[in-house]
């Protein structure tokens, strides 16, 4: 049997605000346990919780974001259950009258070799508070309870189930990462808990319109995981009932050593919540006057970025795609290309998205932290553009630019006279070599003259290795090719 996977995502996006959604707080990551609460976090008689302005304005930037309907007015909720973590016994967040309703979120996706855009509906995205932590380690067979994140604010970001495979889940998750932090209303650091997915997941036959069962994948905070415990659970499923057996609705963590997912908790509805408006918050309105204020401030936004750049730049969309998926790298980008101009923006994305992303992968940075500035960087492209230097040699070059971690703007003419690596142009120099490597290599100049064309490659190797890979490669091949020819 044919099945087809359906997913939903649930993600939890913790907003840089500097206090907690209701109260004083600081909300700062790794202080000791509970040193960072107040009587409203605890939970004591009397305390009421008051609005953060600054996590509803976050909330309104991302509806903006995604094109979805800012509420005018919204409604806090208690949803009520009991864990040692949660001292109030419920969280307050939102149900019917979320902040933020509909919008959609689009990405590039590869399928069977070829890019296509996808794009998954939003439900809704609502204000809530996170709940405490409990500690299990390193107290004598007892376990902890740190409040330090009790009323963190969250937003909580739900799709429809639209999506069809883990990779599709994975590309969307990723998106989403890129434009919350893009927007700067959350910082993304999936390993502190910042940005963290819950996957609903289910099968059913192909071409059935009803859906299977689903089982929801707990507290994913890495890509990688959100993969493996995807598949894991489609497999899971698919073997579970065509052995006879059914799929039980259920909460699921995932173990990543075993790379398996087990069963945590049956699963609760929202009747079992028992949800019902919170007294001790007024309903949250949000005129349309704010709404503009916070319109006016927002940023280019990476898909409106992603057309300027394929517009503008003349760079492919999967080009323009990689470039936007990082806010700090389409700025590099940007200032690279004003330095050294627009013809120099393709050679530009190609060096960004090869030798230098290996590089800042291989010393575990990200683009903002390079020791070779933007300017620095376009002074290399206008010397590989002039001729001076050639495309290899100019990966020496930007190595030792990298190790230089110099300020100075003429780095790399600095590093090219030091290290004499400037290409050679003059013909006397290279015709020399020519008429040396002819004469060392009479089997491939023989070959060559009887029709086997791809005997001039052996002829360039030998030429530029005599050269030490200095000789100007265009130059080069034309001087052999007139004396092949002679």
């Amino acid at each position: 049997m044919q099945w087809e996977v359906v997913i939903g995502l649930e993600t939890h996006a913790q907003l840089t605000t500097n206090s907690k959604i209701f109260s004083g707080s600081p909300t700062q990551f790794g202080a000791e346990p509970n040193t960072q609460t107040s009587p409203v976090d605890l939970a004591l008689p009397g305390a009421l919780p008051v609005m953060n302005r600054t996590a509803v304005e976050r909330a309104i930037q991302f509806g903006l974001a995604i094109g979805a309907h800012i509420a005018p007015t919204s409604v806090f909720a208690r949803k009520n259950y009991f864990y040692p973590d949660l001292p109030k016994g419920y969280q307050i967040s939102q149900m019917d009258l979320p902040v933020v309703q509909g919008g959609t979120i689009s990405f590039p996706l590869e399928i069977d070799g070829k890019t296509e855009i996808k794009s998954v509906t939003l439900t809704r995205a609502h204000l809530e508070e996170d709940a405490g932590k409990s500690l299990h380690e390193d107290y004598h067979g007892m376990s902890g309870i740190d409040l330090n994140r009790a009323g963190t604010p969250l937003l909580e970001i739900v799709t429809e189930p639209d999506m069809r495979s883990a990779a599709e889940a994975v590309a969307y998750a990723k998106a989403l990462h890129t434009l919350v932090t893009w927007l700067g209303i959350c910082d993304g650091n999936m390993q502190e808990g910042s940005f963290r997915c819950d996957a609903n997941v289910s099968v059913r036959p192909m071409g059935q319109k009803e859906y299977g069962t689903r089982c929801e994948i707990k507290n994913l905070n890495s890509f990688r995981f959100l993969e493996d415990a995807i598949n894991y659970e489609v497999r899971r499923q698919i073997e579970l009932i065509e052995d006879g057996g059914r799929v039980v609705q259920a909460t699921r963590l995932y173990d990543p050593d075993k790379r398996e997912t087990r069963e945590m908790r049956s699963k609760e509805d929202a009747q079992d919540y028992r949800y019902f408006p919170d007294p001790d918050l007024p309903p949250l309105v949000i005129a349309d006057e704010w709404i503009a204020r916070v319109k006016a401030a927002m940023p280019e936004l990476p898909g409106a970025m992603r057309e300027r750049f394929v517009r503008d730049y003349g760079l492919s969309d999967y080009d323009a795609s990689v470039l936007t998926q990082s806010k700090a790298m389409a700025n590099y980008f940007e200032q690279v290309v004003a330095a050294a101009g627009n013809e120099q923006a393709k050679p530009a994305a190609n060096w960004l998205m090869g030798d230098v992303s290996s590089t800042l992968n291989r010393e575990g940075i990200e683009i903002d932290a390079s020791p070779v500035a933007p300017a620095q960087f376009a002074l290399l492209l206008k010397r590989i553009a002039d001729g001076t230097i050639s495309n290899k040699i100019a990966k020496e070059v930007f190595g030792g630019m990298w190790e230089a971690k110099s300020d100075s703007a003429t780095l790399a003419d600095e590093i090219i006279e030091a290290k004499g690596l400037k290409q050679i142009s003059d013909s006397g120099a290279l015709e020399k070599i020519v008429d040396d490597v002819l004469a060392a290599n009479a089997k491939s100049v023989a070959e060559y003259r009887a029709g086997k064309e791809q005997a001039i490659n052996a002829l360039m190797g030998q030429a530029m290795k005599a050269s030490r890979g200095k000789a100007n490669p265009a130059q080069l091949t034309e001087l052999l090719k007139k004396k092949l020819a002679g």
